[in-house]
């Protein structure tokens, strides 16, 4: 809509999960490294989580680039809300089986059948999942299970979790201690700080055509209402930048100003104290020393409450709670 105004070649803040824009920050680095190495080292379990829209889809796009170019046979669930039967099912097609046996046994044997089969061809098998909290504590058992093929050095199928922070939780459930035994490597990924912002959005612009332009298009006053909002999530900076791009474009401006920023961001209801903990669960941050003042008024609180509540406190209670 607007890239020919604005030079570019292509939308450079688009939703789909392109490897082409990927940014190389260090926590990305070291989460994609994490994978990649768990993979070919064949190390069984591998876990990533982190909030919604701080990255996690496009890292799976880019491991999954590099399992192609190692020829790693894999397998890549996109939703995991499925029965034990039909995740095996999908499990199997996707890497690649014909003709799908019906009972569960059968399809169990054909699995384990490809397992040993790329093994002596001196594969390795990935078996890929992404949304991974929201499988069921049985499903991550069967999982668990799926793993129990293996040689006297490596286990013949590496599996990958990703998921929200609530995939965290799941696993240190006492039920599923035997699931995070499992787990040989586990990264948490974190929003970008602001530096990384910024080179975030310039990358995103070079890949599209417009390099060297940032501060001409997003000037440093309307990147700081950028950081202000987006709270260093990925999505939130593209949801911000290419709807002030579209009202760019609607208002003939090839330089978007701050104002139109907090106006998109009121559009988007970003605004609102609580929205970025509501979309993404992570705290908002206050102005500087608001926290901290919030914290102490909060402990201070506590404490007048706590001693109400204490034996033989009646006397105090009529007087109330003091400042």
């Amino acid at each position: 809509m607007y890239e020919k105004f604005y030079g570019f070649n292509q939308n450079p803040f688009r939703m789909s999960p392109d490897p082409a824009f990927y940014y190389a920050t260090a926590r990305h680095n070291e989460a994609l490294a994490n994978l990649t190495y768990g993979v070919l080292m064949q190390k069984g379990f591998i876990v990533l989580t982190g909030e919604v829209g701080t990255g996690k889809t496009l890292l799976v796009r880019c491991l999954l680039d590099t399992l192609y170019r190692s020829r790693v046979a894999h397998a890549y669930i996109l939703n995991p809300l499925l029965s034990s039967d039909d995740l095996l099912r999908m499990i199997l097609t996707d890497f690649g089986i014909r003709e799908v046996k019906r009972t569960r046994g059968e399809m169990l044997q054909q699995f384990n059948e490809h397992l040993i089969e790329v093994y002596r061809r001196n594969g390795i098998c990935a078996l890929v999942i992404d949304e991974a909290h929201l499988l069921t504590p049985g499903l991550l058992e069967e999982i668990r299970l799926m793993t129990n093929i293996e040689t006297s050095k490596h286990k013949l199928l590496q599996i990958v979790l990703v998921g929200q922070p609530e995939l965290d939780e799941n696993l240190d459930s006492p039920e599923l201690r035997q699931v995070k035994q499992r787990v040989a490597l586990r990264y948490a990924l974190e929003p970008m700080n602001d530096m990384e912002v910024r080179g975030y959005i310039d990358r995103r612009l070079e890949v599209a055509g417009a390099p060297n332009r940032l501060l001409q298009i997003f000037p440093a006053p309307t990147l700081a209402r950028i950081l202000h909002y987006a709270h260093g999530i990925p999505r939130l900076v593209n949801t911000l930048c290419d709807s002030a791009l579209v009202s760019g474009y609607g208002k003939q401006l090839k330089s978007i100003p701050p104002a139109m920023i907090d106006e998109v961001a009121n559009d988007l209801r970003l605004s609102l104290k609580n929205s970025v903990q509501q979309m993404t669960g992570t705290p908002f941050n206050n102005r500087p020393g608001e926290d901290e003042m919030s914290r102490k008024t909060l402990v201070k609180t506590l404490m007048r409450l706590a001693r109400l509540l204490e034996p033989g406190a009646d006397n105090d209670k009529n007087q109330g709670v003091a400042g």
